[in-house]
């Protein structure tokens, strides 16, 4: 096996061993592996080991992987879930649209707007999470807690877009337990969601690296993991996240 491979092998086996430690099945989480600045061929390497939801930040080079993993003989034939995980402004939307399965940070009607009137008919609605600033943080991208409702009913109305659920990236916290209870929180505005009116809701796409064990107790349905399988990301010059 390669290191990815075991290091996938591993992340499953402690993903449901904490998820079962919280009393939720074994397969309440999936894996969502943060491939952005890694290698397409470091892609194909996982994507053989079986996984198959995978996370760019940088729609260009999302777009540019998807392609180079198209054509290798490997991975041609696997089926990949290419999920939109970086801000999209609205000069790109047109190719998150056109390319990405999911986008996981919309935050403001305009951009669920373009994104509706741009995806191809002849592909399956963008499965969409509304991004919520769980902490009010000056630094985060994300829709505020009391506007997430009218959100949700503007990505309602375009058949091209089919909202799963909500992401949030809270601020570090000091200790496990402040983590856990921001997660809470983030998980209590996704049953809000549910309760009011979008009972079909399944994703709640919350906790990275160092915080998705206190995720997991929360409720998370969907972890962003990726130095922790690729190894040591090698920074890129545009600003966004690490996951």
């Amino acid at each position: 096996m390669t290191t990815i491979a075991l290091e996938l092998t591993r992340l499953r086996t402690e993903i449901a061993h904490t998820a079962e430690q919280a009393g939720r099945s074994v397969q309440a989480v999936q894996l969502l592996a943060v491939s952005k600045t890694f290698s397409a061929e470091a892609v194909a390497q996982a994507a053989l080991a079986g996984q198959r939801h995978f996370g760019e930040n940088y729609v260009q080079e999302g777009i540019e992987k998807m392609a180079a993993l198209r054509a290798l003989p490997t991975t041609a034939h696997l089926p990949l879930v290419w999920h939109c995980i970086g801000p999209v402004q609205s000069n790109k939307t047109r190719q998150v649209a056109e390319h990405f399965d999911w986008l996981h940070t919309l935050e403001r009607p305009k951009i669920a707007q373009r994104l509706g009137a741009q995806r191809p008919a002849h592909l399956a609605a963008l499965q969409v999470c509304i991004q919520v600033n769980i902490d009010a943080s000056a630094s985060k991208a994300g829709c505020p807690p009391e506007e997430v409702a009218s959100l949700a009913e503007e990505v309602g109305r375009w058949p091209g877009l089919q909202l799963r659920g909500i992401m949030a990236i809270p601020d570090p916290q000091p200790t496990p337990e402040a983590t856990l209870a921001l997660h809470q929180r983030a998980v209590r505005i996704f049953e809000q969601l549910q309760a009011n009116g979008w009972p079909q809701l399944d994703t709640i796409s919350l906790g990275m690296s160092a915080d998705w064990p206190q995720a997991v107790a929360a409720g998370s349905t969907m972890v962003r993991i990726g130095s922790s399988i690729f190894g040591a990301r090698v920074r890129n010059s545009a600003t966004a996240t690490p996951q």
